[in-house]
């Protein structure tokens, strides 16, 4: 029996593998119980799959569901639309640049990168290290890891720290009004002098996460220690200040939660023996359920098999956590 399985009070496997879902019985064989499964292309052919591939536009993008009400905003609501989309093909169905839908898209996302490095237009005219770390994530998980375009990205945030080593959104630690903010063509420089946020570090790091070599950057390991340090601690800043947004949940990750946040760490480095860790890690094996599915708050309730994708992603984490 596997060491990971044991720290649990119910067996986590059997709703993964009793899944209707494809997807899911898949990755629970390939990743948890390390069968041998065919070629990851068998995903891509699946009519859900097929259903967001066939949305996409000339360009490479995925038009915002809403995109007539937001002709006039300043904000890139298709570059957003277009980094949802991505997530389900990279997260659900292990799309890669094997595939044209994927280059496509990144050429798209690519299109929005600035001189500077960063991916702009989720904030107008503004930074945005979360956003732009988020969809970077997925491009090298699709395979864009030593893409000098993506390095560009990550040295651009490397470049973004806070004093303390963590992130922050620029607008926010200026106390500028959202929307006062996305219509200035003036970009809003950080006050590196203010402290980090949770939320933003905990997004930024999962494109440090995802990469082979920067995940093991040492200003990277220095952000991850950080954001153990706020485990189920308010915000700094307003964005999902409260407490209870730790236990508030989604797959493809989108917010910094309790998963989201381990997952990351799992990768950096970190080990069970992590104060903050080992405390996150028995609060998760506390709030397991007779029918071994988790009580966490799901968000983007749309997908009804939210919930076992997130008993994915945990039983992914213990897997790494206890090898």
């Amino acid at each position: 029996m596997e060491i990971w399985k044991e720290q649990f009070k119910h067996d986590p496997l059997t709703p993964l593998i009793s899944s209707k879902n494809e997807a899911i019985t898949y990755f629970t064989k390939r990743d948890l119980l390390e069968e041998t499964v065919e070629a990851i292309e068998m995903l891509w052919d699946l009519p859900s799959a097929i259903k967001i591939i066939k949305k996409q536009q000339e360009d490479g993008s995925w038009r915002y569901p809403a995109w007539k009400t937001k002709l006039n905003e300043p904000e890139n609501y298709n570059l957003l639309e277009t980094y949802r989309q991505l997530g389900f093909l990279v997260e659900k169905y292990g799309f890669s640049n094997e595939h044209e839908t994927i280059k496509k898209a990144a050429e798209y996302i690519f299109s929005c990168q600035t001189d500077e490095g960063d991916i702009r237009g989720f904030y107008g005219t503004q930074y945005s290290p979360n956003y732009a770390a988020a969809i970077t994530e997925l491009l090298i998980k699709a395979g864009y890891e030593n893409n000098p375009r993506v390095e560009s990205v990550l040295k651009w945030l490397l470049s973004m720290r806070q004093e303390d080593g963590g992130w922050a959104i620029a607008m926010r630690t200026n106390n500028a009004k959202y929307l006062d903010v996305v219509n200035n063509p003036i970009s809003f420089e950080p006050d590196k002098k203010k402290p980090f946020s949770h939320m933003v570090t905990g997004i930024v790091l999962r494109a440090f996460a995802a990469h082979s070599q920067y995940r093991k950057n040492e200003s990277v390991k220095i952000a991850g220690e950080l954001l153990t340090s706020r485990f189920f601690k308010s915000d700094k800043y307003s964005d999902r200040r409260v407490v209870d947004y730790w236990t508030k949940v989604s797959f493809p990750f989108w917010w910094t939660d309790i998963v989201s946040s381990l997952d990351s760490l799992s990768l950096l480095g970190f080990t069970k023996s992590h104060q903050q860790i080992k405390l996150a890690l028995e609060i998760l094996i506390d709030k397991q359920s007779e029918s071994g599915m988790w009580d966490l708050k799901l968000l983007k309730t749309k997908d009804k098999n939210l919930s076992l994708w997130i008993n994915l992603a945990i039983c992914r984490i213990f897997s790494r956590f206890y090898i």
